[in-house]
């Protein structure tokens, strides 16, 4: 028989967004319940990369990145099939993985007073009642509740949007050419229709991440073959993966890069992917994941569950700017004409690229 409970504050998702909530409130002496669908940490397939705003706002919630045995990065190579150019960041930034970071933040979480329930998958919501059942019957009520599923659909909350990218990522094994090739940097790797990124995490080992239009892997046909027109189309990506071709990748259908929640209802907060997704290429979403969190709580202690409608709107309008930049930068990057503009640009002035990164950080309102 399905049980049903009332709790004041529920959080669905213990990646940063929803981990950078529990720790606020709790630290605040409240009592959350995080609720994460994954009974061990996964590396998820979008992140890895810390910006100097994900490092700030990791340390305001106690996690120090470095501790971690994450990887420095100063700068960041541009690769296009003609051309190379490199720029220094606007901040330093650290390679981590996923699986790391989760761990560190679900566990300070936790040390701070958070309720943390792992292996459970909420099914649906209620918006208007705030209930949500989840796959072993159970339903909960929350006066509160922070929505923080990442790039993933949840019944009754599901975003609305028709055009989005397939994400890609899997772990090349540490090598010594790739250690020396990605030292202190993040690349990126510019083809038709997307893009790819590598950077170093904190084992040795190489996060590769993909973003590339639905249509053009169904083009393709699968992941094999998509790799193998990369390989022809981007010379160095085909280094890189010269001496361990990737056999498995973990994948996330539907990404909507640009979106961002329109409103909220009472008692909900939308956070991270759920707030806003911002193209990977700008490399800011962890940092936007952790500070909406942090925000959302932030919100619901001052003013209550029924901030949640302001606080959704205002988190959208400082969203609005580095999401809409780093969208421009995507689709320019996407198209031939535009990215041959855009690398020979930036061969002549690198310091534009360094000004577009700092573009493309949410400012703490």
């Amino acid at each position: 028989m399905a049980q049903s409970a009332n709790i004041s504050t529920l959080i669905i998702g213990g990646g940063p967004a929803g981990s950078a909530a529990a720790i606020t409130l709790a630290r605040a002496g409240m009592t959350p319940h995080l609720v994460e669908r994954q009974s061990t940490p996964q590396n998820g397939v979008c992140g890895g990369f810390l910006g100097w705003d994900a490092i700030a706002a990791l340390e305001e919630l106690g996690i120090d990145p470095w501790s971690l045995g994450a990887h420095r990065i100063t700068g960041f190579r541009l690769v296009s099939s003609s051309r190379c150019v490199e720029a220094v960041l606007p901040g330093i930034a650290a390679g981590v993985s996923r699986r790391t970071l989760d761990s560190a933040l679900i566990e300070a979480a936790a040390t701070a007073g958070a309720v943390v329930s792992r292996g459970r998958t909420a099914r649906a919501v209620d918006p208007l009642t705030r209930n949500v059942r989840f796959d072993d019957g159970e339903t909960l009520t929350a006066e509160a509740l922070f929505l923080g599923v990442g790039k993933h659909e949840l019944r009754g909350m599901a975003r609305d949007f028709s055009v989005s990218s397939v994400g890609l990522r899997t772990t090349l094994p540490a090598s010594s050419a790739l250690h020396d090739a990605l030292a202190h940097r993040v690349e990126l790797h510019l083809f038709n229709d997307g893009y790819a990124g590598l950077l170093l995490q904190e084992d040795g080992s190489i996060n590769l991440c993909l973003s590339v239009s639905r249509a053009r892997l169904a083009a393709a046909g699968n992941v094999p073959a998509l790799l193998e027109q990369l390989k022809r189309e981007a010379p160095l990506l085909a280094e890189r993966l010269s001496s361990t071709p990737p056999a498995h990748f973990d994948a996330i259908a539907g990404v909507p890069y640009g979106w961002r929640a329109q409103a909220s209802h009472h008692g909900i907060f939308r956070i991270g992917d759920q707030s806003a997704v911002i193209a990977s290429l700008a490399g800011d979403g962890i940092a936007i994941a952790l500070t909406s969190g942090t925000s959302a709580a932030k919100a619901l202690l001052a003013s209550g569950p029924e901030a949640a409608p302001a606080w959704q709107c205002k988190w959208r309008r400082e969203c609005s700017r580095p999401v809409d930049v780093a969208e421009t930068l995507r689709q320019g990057a996407a198209a031939p004409l535009t990215r041959s503009a855009l690398m020979t640009l930036l061969h002549l002035a690198p310091r534009l690229g360094t000004g577009a990164a700092a573009l493309t950080r949410v400012r703490k309102g």
